[in-house]
């Protein structure tokens, strides 16, 4: 007995096909998706990887999310999560009506500390905790920013935002992930720092290669890079340059552009080895570990999913590195060992993601399209991966 309904990614493609009174053979006319691979993903015998789901977007004028299912609902109403997202997007309109006369800010000290608590919550993989807590803050630092002015006012207000994008993000608001940017941007702009200034377009950039549309991301790297220059030379400098060329590589390779991608990932390899390891600068978790990790999203990103299981070998992850760093990781090697057909590994590293994030597993589009697919491949579930499929809810 299967553990999730049938609503996986491959079905709710035929859906969408039918919907729009399209053959197969025309999605993949439309689409560029070879035809076995495509009728294989309807039924369910193989996942769908983020470049065929991409691809299938781009082809039928979808958005990502509208066809991987996000926001998952049911699940998000069951965690009590969903309503949170109303004083989110509520906190993020109030930008620029200035200091609010109902409130009375506390010390900004303070506030950059409970800012800074924030982006660790995240990387802890406590997305309820940084969902409950982030539209207070954004409220109280928006009046404090507006009072005081001043760097450091606005980029806490920028760091706020920051983890609202965060927020957005894991939980499938695209919409409200890119909002949050553009106002992470206008507060960064006010607080002329243009270290932050190329973080927001290396974020923006992300947004994009969730929905799939690798060459505007590829646009905004390089304008990130650029804008990195203009900030003075600084390990900070360096630390956020690095992590913009890891999200190039794995932009490009997405893409299916291998070459630029190994040239992001020799540059950001070449900055790793002078910066360190440097997890909490800016909270990216830049360093050689997340270098190597990256290689092995840009591996199996190429399909080459021998090379990147293989790769992954090598890896010895520190254990303070942040729980949802992770959790992303084991779920991209769960992904490739599913496509290797080393089912059992694959699930494994499914319980490993599980372990090191809850919250951020649980709303993960890779876990769920993976966990998909090895169900698929299961002939008779064992109890165990029935409980995961029972706690993960609906599969994508």
């Amino acid at each position: 007995m299967h553990a999730l309904p049938s609503d996986h990614t491959g079905a709710r493609m035929a859906r969408l096909r039918r919907e729009r009174h399209l053959t197969q053979r025309a999605v993949v006319d439309l689409t560029g998706i070879p035809y076995s691979t495509y009728t294989k993903v309807e039924q369910g015998v193989i996942a769908a990887t983020p470049y065929v789901i991409a691809c299938f977007a781009r082809g039928l004028g979808l958005d990502v999310a509208t066809v991987i299912g996000q926001p998952y609902t049911d699940d998000l109403r069951a965690d009590q999560l969903d309503v949170l997202i109303r004083p989110l997007r509520e906190s993020l309109d109030v930008y620029d009506l200035g200091a609010d006369p109902d409130i009375q800010p506390r010390p900004l000290r303070d506030l950059s500390a409970d800012a800074e608590a924030l982006c660790v919550a995240v990387r802890a993989g406590e997305i309820k905790q940084a969902a409950s807590n982030v539209s207070g803050l954004i409220q109280e630092a928006t009046t404090a920013a507006h009072a005081l002015g001043g760097k450091e006012a606005w980029l806490t207000l920028a760091s706020c935002y920051r983890t609202a994008y965060d927020v957005a993000a894991k939980l499938g608001f695209p919409d409200l992930a890119q909002l949050s940017l553009a106002r992470m941007d206008w507060a960064a702009q006010r607080g002329s720092d243009a270290v932050v200034g190329g973080m927001y377009q290396y974020l923006r950039a992300l947004t994009y290669l969730r929905e799939g549309k690798f060459e505007i991301g590829q646009r905004l790297v390089a304008k990130g890079l650029a804008t990195l220059q203009q900030a003075d030379a600084s390990r900070e400098r360096e630390v956020v340059t690095g992590q913009v060329h890891l999200g190039g590589a794995v932009m490009a390779g997405r893409a299916r552009h291998r070459e630029d991608a190994m040239a992001h990932i020799a540059e950001a390899e070449q900055i790793a080895a002078s910066t360190g390891e440097a997890a909490t600068v800016h909270y990216l978790a830049f360093g050689p570990t997340n270098v190597a990790v990256h290689r092995v999203s840009l591996l199996a990103e190429l399909d080459e999913y021998g090379e990147a299981i293989e790769a992954n070998r090598q890896i010895v992850i520190p254990a303070d590195w942040p729980k949802s760093r992770q959790s992303h990781h084991f779920a991209e090697v769960a992904q490739a060992q599913m496509w290797t057909n080393d089912i059992d590994s694959a699930f494994q590293n499914l319980l490993k993601a599980r372990r090191a994030a809850p919250q951020q597993a649980k709303y993960h589009p890779t876990v769920r399209g993976t966990y998909a697919g090895l169900e698929a491949a299961y002939r008779r579930l064992p109890d165990s991966f029935l409980s995961f499929g029972s706690w993960l809810g609906s599969a994508s």
